[in-house]
């Protein structure tokens, strides 16, 4: 199969998926070796990257999904009369940002960070997609734990969790205001 078949077929395959997918899954379909199957799909996602496109390939770990870009996202809402989802409360974005830097975690340490009860903005964030049960911690009780999904990742733009910003102190050293 030449490169630019097989860019064909993946696009065409992604595009009919609608989810992400992983390039094992991709390469047991295709009855091709992963390692043609991730070339292609890096070749794909380059092409993408052109301004001319309205489209991306988002790489998410390891799953792949084809994606508008999200500079057209109004448009394309617009145009299917879907309605933006609402916020996330500030509650929600900090239980979200705990979540996010230290998976998994327990409820426990969540409130421990945050010092409130944080049951509501658990249950909202689950109920959203963003987080999931991600099984229970080795600690007394075994208590359940929480993390990210890719739907977070897709949300936020991220391919991956290394691509979240470092995180600021506060008040860093040297930048205090005058005395």
């Amino acid at each position: 199969m030449e490169h630019m078949e097989l860019e064909a077929l993946l696009e065409a395959v992604l595009f009919a998926h609608g989810e992400p997918v992983g390039a094992d899954k991709l390469a047991a379909a295709l009855e091709l070796p992963e390692a043609k199957i991730t070339a292609g799909l890096a070749a794909l996602q380059k092409r993408y990257e052109a301004p001319s496109s309205g489209l991306t390939l988002l790489h998410l770990g390891d799953h792949w999904q084809l994606a508008t870009k999200n500079q057209y996202g109004y448009w394309v809402r617009k145009a299917l009369e879907t309605r933006r989802a609402v916020p996330l409360s500030p509650a929600a974005l900090e239980t979200l940002t705990v979540i996010a830097y230290n998976q998994p975690v327990s409820r426990a340490f969540i409130e421990q960070v945050r010092g409130v009860d944080s049951s509501s903005s658990v249950a909202g964030l689950l109920e959203k997609g963003l987080i999931e049960e991600a099984g229970r911690l080795d600690l007394p009780g075994r208590p359940v734990s929480f993390r990210t999904t890719d739907h977070f990742l897709r949300v936020f733009g991220l391919s991956s969790l290394e691509d979240l910003p470092p995180i600021r102190a506060e008040a860093e050293e040297g930048k205090e205001g005058p005395a």
